[in-house]
């Protein structure tokens, strides 16, 4: 599991385009940041020309799944959804891209992607059209990962450990330390002595 980005990667891996997946949340950090993009430039154009705007202090209803909003805020939600915003359009787009991740059957996904960058093409947001720009050009490893079901979630919580531990020390003295801290966290070793554990 590789970021998106880093697709150059395919011409040192043989048979690359078989074996590299691009990670879920990577794909659908790409979609949460052109959604916020159209959403700041729609709330800026509201305020320039009528003072006020339907999107003040709604950033994080369009950023959070449907699973994890509060539910008072699902009227409200509901409501925007309701009206012809951009964002709105831009947020289906995302969340179509979230569904798309369920299926397993190749060719299925890939009509359901081409079908979803189609409309990300037409839709006339520039962020989005340039998101679906990139997922066009590294579909293939998408297409991987929702196949093969591949996920790097356990080293990106292991990273998240590990970048805590760093913040927490407010620094290391060397790499050595740094590294026997690390392992002695993620490596769940335990503190008791040997006869007590």
């Amino acid at each position: 599991m590789i970021d998106i980005l880093d697709g150059r990667k395919k011409e040192t891996i043989l048979n690359a385009e078989e074996k590299i997946c691009f990670d879920r949340f990577h794909v659908a950090r790409y979609f949460t940041k052109a959604v916020d993009k159209v959403r700041a430039d729609e709330h800026r154009d509201y305020k320039a020309k009528y003072g006020t705007s339907p999107l003040t202090k709604t950033r994080y209803l369009w950023l959070r799944s449907k699973e994890s909003r509060p539910e008072q805020t699902t009227k409200d939600f509901a409501v925007l959804l309701g009206m012809n915003l951009k964002t709105a359009r831009a947020w289906r787009i995302k969340e179509s891209a979230v569904e798309l991740w369920k299926l397993t059957d190749r060719k299925e996904s890939q009509k359901g992607w081409h079908r979803l960058l189609g409309w990300a093409a037409r839709c006339r947001l520039r962020p989005m059209i340039e998101v679906g720009r990139t997922i066009r050009n590294y579909l293939w490893g998408i297409l991987n990962a929702t196949v093969k079901r591949a996920t790097n979630a356990k080293v990106e919580s292991v990273n998240a450990i590990i970048q805590k531990l760093k913040v927490r020390a407010c620094g290391f003295r060397n790499r050595d330390r740094f590294k026997m801290v690390i392992l002695f966290h993620c490596g769940k070793l335990s503190l008791l002595p040997e006869g007590l554990s």
